[in-house]
């Protein structure tokens, strides 16, 4: 299984959704792949941002390796599964999508719930990692 997790920047919710998913997926024993996109290009060719590094590395995962990248039409290609943070992520990739099969691929990380954007409050970052800790554990509940 191939997942891609996608926020705004690609520096806050989805590197961490990333490196959580993954960090789950492996324990499980799966064999999961996983990487990360954003759906704005502010910050392609960047490392996550510095407090979602330390919110990831306090519970062990390390997201520092990670560079940010553009979504892309052909992740819809190369993805099962495409995972967005909130509902204008959402729309920002369906109206990429070129058919059904895309549309199919696109959920959000907490079905109606949002991942709300922790950029603007630092003291948000540690909370934002256990919701989407709580997401990916159903995604694999799901899917595995």
């Amino acid at each position: 299984m191939k997942i891609l997790m996608v926020c705004l920047g690609n520096i806050c919710r989805s590197p961490l959704a990333e490196g959580i998913m993954q960090h789950l997926a492996d324990k499980a024993g799966l064999d999961w792949q996983v990487d990360s996109a954003g759906t704005g290009d502010w910050h392609v060719g960047r490392a996550p941002d510095r407090r979602s590094i330390k919110a990831a590395a306090n519970e062990g995962i390390n997201i520092a390796k990670q560079v940010c990248r553009l979504f892309r039409v052909k992740d819809f290609d190369e993805f099962d599964l495409i995972l967005v943070m909130d509902k204008s992520n959402l729309s920002n990739v369906l109206a990429l999508a070129r058919n059904n099969e895309d549309r199919k691929k696109v959920k959000m990380l907490l079905g109606d719930q949002i991942v709300p954007d922790p950029y603007y409050d630092d003291a948000q970052f540690a909370p934002i990692f256990k919701l989407i800790e709580a997401g990916c554990n159903e995604i694999i509940k799901q899917y595995a």
